[in-house]
């Protein structure tokens, strides 16, 4: 079986130390087409990051600058 690199974090590769909820592109990345955050084992970032996106997505989400379901 071949073994796949780690995916690195988007957020410490790119010296971002805020993740903004207004910036709804950035956000859109780590997003399904259903609206749903992907998972860490899919988005790639670490622990710490993934709480703060996902905290960020539903402050958006509250705010409507994101959609909370796309059905």
């Amino acid at each position: 079986m071949l073994q796949q690199e780690k995916k690195q974090c988007y957020f410490c590769t790119t010296s971002r130390a805020v993740i903004d909820y207004k910036d709804t592109e950035t956000l859109r990345r780590f997003l399904s087409g259903l609206a749903k955050i992907y998972p860490r084992r899919k988005s790639g970032l670490c622990a710490k990051h993934q709480r703060r996106l996902a905290e960020a997505v539903k402050r958006a989400r509250y705010l409507a600058l994101l959609p909370f379901t796309t059905r």
